[in-house]
């Protein structure tokens, strides 16, 4: 098993992983009857995504010579559409550190391709629109 949910009530859960225990709060957002005061699942599936695609590229990196991500973020925005109520875009916009601004056009190249196939991505429906962009 890898994680234990729990709903704690007023639409909030308590997601528990179990292999470390660190847990999750989440709650229902504010458009669908939640306080928003914390992610909510959807959330988590579009922060999921980009903390998916840095990772794999931190596991690439470490086969590159000399390329460390640290410092790379990722700016996330959810966008959710009706009818059925589900996730229909995700934006997100990867910036990495001035360090790695003199990487060659095929190393920086290696590595959004190591993004644009994380294991989240190739998860999520095809139909999911997906708005990806790079800062070096």
């Amino acid at each position: 098993m890898t994680s234990q949910i729990i709903y704690t009530s007023d639409l909030r859960t308590t997601a528990t992983h179990l292999q470390s225990g660190s847990a999750i709060e989440t709650d229902a957002p504010t458009d669908n009857k939640g306080k928003g005061e914390r992610f909510s699942p959807t959330d988590l599936v579009a922060t999921a995504l980009a903390s998916c695609m840095i990772t794999t590229m931190g596991i690439k990196a470490q086969t590159m010579d000399n390329i460390i991500l640290d410092g790379t973020k990722a700016d996330v925005t959810k966008v959710m559409y009706p009818d059925p109520r589900r996730i229909g875009k995700i934006v997100i916009h990867i910036q990495f550190p001035e360090s790695l601004q003199n990487l060659s056009d095929k190393e920086k190249t290696i590595l959004e391709n190591t993004a644009r196939t994380c294991p989240v991505e190739r998860s999520l429906h095809p139909d999911l629109e997906l708005d990806l962009t790079f800062s070096w």
